[in-house]
């Protein structure tokens, strides 16, 4: 048993705070001693210098205006819900005793997004340690018809995790127990609560890893991953949590605890019920623990940034590693040259490679270090014999490999300085990812500071990015549902790993048909008929 006693709120909401406050510097640290990779393109370019940082550590945004209340910038009606009074205040007092937050000051965080683009209202916030004590909420709410936003690391990016208007915030901070994990099997199982990388950590001492990474792992808790079936960097190697989540302890809209916490890989009996909370986004139930399988962490791993003349060499490479890389190959990712420029430009971090169009981050994971390094490097003489890559750095030790993972981690915090940031994460056919980036650049010009286009390219996900220096109807009317309907028409998916939330609710129907809407209003009417649980999210708002 283990316990874990995770911060209130976000490292990055401390970080702002504190900026705001009395500024922010940073400790520089060179980039020396990369190993380089020689190529037909001339001159490597000089040794940047770099912020050392974690790997998925989240820090703040310049000081900004306050942020306008949801139900003000967008266009949404309050349910019929009850209105917390005294009374309710204190039956919650006596369930959960002393951690039941109303200091507007204390509340301020929790009612905001980490993007700092929706805003609650919500007065009350609750922090259980068991699950007993959601249940026992939920009841309470349930026959109170008081709504609730469950809440975890509130990293999301969707608005997903913050109330829209007065709903009680129910946070799983304080539910960071490991409950046990089996070191044959490895087989974890804790409570939701439990912070990403303070699991990785702990299963990682243990010899394995957890199959999931995320730039936010500092922040976000492994069961808002699990409610919002979070992607992330290992989705290439590991697959979904979809497939490595073997179970899970659920509280209903009613306070039923359902307990299906299997630790089994194999269990073909009945329906598999888990997938209905996975990706459900707390609006079916509130997960309370995961059991997830982990991993052997491996031995050797390997980081290669290489820089490539084009898009179609991007896929190229993409093929050409997968096929020689073979069963090491454990991530793809790639990024624009306007990535990398804004990522210099806020963050200071500096490009390891030679100026290229597009760039592009593979990691090997194995266990054998002699037979990886032998793959790779023939790989690494195909590419750039052939032109396909024009310029490249590897990274052998973690301190490097941490320092190029920062490139491609960060790319969303340099973003989120250079002003409002319209976020869109689709799913599109590999030989059309980047077409809607070119095609937006020239639909917007010069109304968009920035468009940007990135992500995972071994699923097939694009992170497409728009700034600006302020929120702007007129902008927002010319990206959708312009955006939507171009990702619809090549049979894409308007989320690949974010979810719907609050902010894309009302898009699911480019992704799917009404018969499956109409599937999904009923299981949400059948599991919470009073639609108590994360309201106005996910599903359609219906008219």
């Amino acid at each position: 048993m283990m316990s874990r006693l995770a911060p209130r709120w976000p490292a990055w909401l401390f970080w702002w705070r504190a900026a705001c406050a009395q500024g922010v510097s940073a400790q520089q640290k060179t980039w020396a001693g990369a190993s380089r990779i020689p190529g037909p393109g001339g001159p490597w370019g000089a040794t940047g210098t770099s912020p050392l940082v974690r790997r998925g550590s989240s820090s703040a945004f310049s000081c900004a205006p306050e942020v306008a209340l949801t139900r003000e910038r967008y266009s949404v009606r309050r349910l019929p819900f009850s209105v917390v009074s005294e009374d309710d205040l204190a039956a919650l007092e006596r369930i959960v005793p002393g951690r039941v937050i109303t200091d507007p000051e204390e509340l301020e965080a929790p009612n905001v997004d980490w993007l700092r683009t929706v805003r609650g209202s919500s007065k009350v916030l609750l922090r259980p340690r068991t699950s007993q004590e959601v249940a026992h909420i939920l009841r309470y709410c349930h026959e109170r018809n008081l709504a609730v936003s469950p809440q975890g690391g509130n990293t999301g990016m969707v608005g997903g995790s913050t109330p829209v208007f007065d709903e009680i915030i129910v946070s799983t901070a304080l539910m960071n127990q490991i409950v046990s994990f089996h070191n044959v099997s490895g087989v974890l199982v804790c409570q939701a609560g439990c912070v990403l990388e303070e699991l990785s950590r702990y299963v990682e001492e243990r010899g394995f890893v957890v199959p999931l990474d995320l730039g936010a792992k500092g922040s976000c808790h492994i069961g808002g991953n699990v409610a919002t079936n979070a992607g992330g960097l290992r989705f290439l190697r590991y697959g979904s949590l979809r497939g490595t989540v073997l179970g899970l302890e659920v509280v209903l809209a009613d306070g039923t605890i359902l307990n299906c916490l299997t630790s089994l890989r194999k269990d073909n009996t009945g329906y598999d019920l888990k997938q209905l909370f996975i990706g459900s986004e707390g609006t079916l139930g509130v997960i309370t623990a995961v059991s997830i399988l982990c991993p052997p962490k491996p031995s050797a791993v390997n980081v290669a940034f290489l820089g490539c003349p084009g898009f179609a060499e991007v896929l190229q490479t993409f093929c050409t590693c997968r096929g020689m890389l073979g069963e090491i190959l454990s991530a793809f990712e790639f990024m624009d040259a306007e990535c990398m420029k804004l990522v210099g430009l806020h963050l200071h971090l500096a490009c390891p490679v030679q100026e290229s169009p597009f760039y592009v981050l593979i990691e090997t994971s194995g266990s054998g270090a002699g037979h990886d390094a032998e793959k790779l490097s023939g790989f690494l003489e195909q590419v750039l014999g052939s032109g396909l890559v024009t310029d490249g750095t590897l990274a052998t030790d973690q301190r490097r490999i941490k320092m190029l993972w920062a490139l491609r981690e960060r790319i969303t915090e340099a973003l989120s300085r250079d002003g409002y940031v319209y976020k869109y994460d689709l799913s599109l056919p590999l030989d059309r990812l980047y077409d809607l980036v070119s095609d937006l650049r020239a639909r917007l010009g010069l109304h968009a500071k920035h468009v940007v286009g990135y992500g995972h390219l071994g699923d097939g996900n694009l992170h497409l990015n728009v700034t600006a220096e302020a929120f702007s109807p007129s902008l927002l009317g010319t990206l959708e549902p312009y955006v939507y309907e171009w990702t619809a028409r090549q049979r894409g998916s308007v989320s690949a790993e974010h979810g719907l939330g609050f902010k894309k609710k009302d898009v699911l129907g480019y992704s799917k048909p009404p018969e499956a809407l109409q599937l999904m209003q009923q299981l949400k009417t059948l599991l919470d008929p009073k639609g108590i649980l994360n309201p106005y999210k996910t599903l359609p708002t219906r008219t």
